[in-house]
């Protein structure tokens, strides 16, 4: 197990909440979420074969609806303009679904 210092800990997390605030902006954009939703953007482990060791998950959360978690295979840092389309294509066929 590596030793990390608090610093460089302290510096990794900063970096990740900004990079996650930014991607929030810009899938909030995308999805055309109003203001009283919300929405979650976090990495997190993949176990399934054939994933990156890390991918992004986002949970949208719309008033009166429930709570989607969508993935993109892909570490934050790495998500493309193209990613947040097809996140966005892959929310509205979702909320296009009939409930059940």
């Amino acid at each position: 197990m590596a030793f990390v210092s608090l610093k460089a800990w302290r510096a990794r997390s900063a970096e990740q909440a900004a990079l996650a605030a930014t991607l929030k902006r810009d899938i909030a954009a995308a999805l055309g979420l109003d203001p009283v939703d919300s929405l979650t953007v976090n990495e997190i482990a993949c176990p399934d074969p054939g994933c990156p060791d890390l991918e992004t998950i986002v949970l949208v959360m719309r008033l009166g609806e429930p709570t989607r978690a969508l993935r993109i295979r892909r570490t934050m840092d790495a998500v493309t303009p193209a990613d947040l389309a097809g996140l966005a294509e892959e929310e509205r066929a979702l909320r296009a679904e009939p409930r059940s």
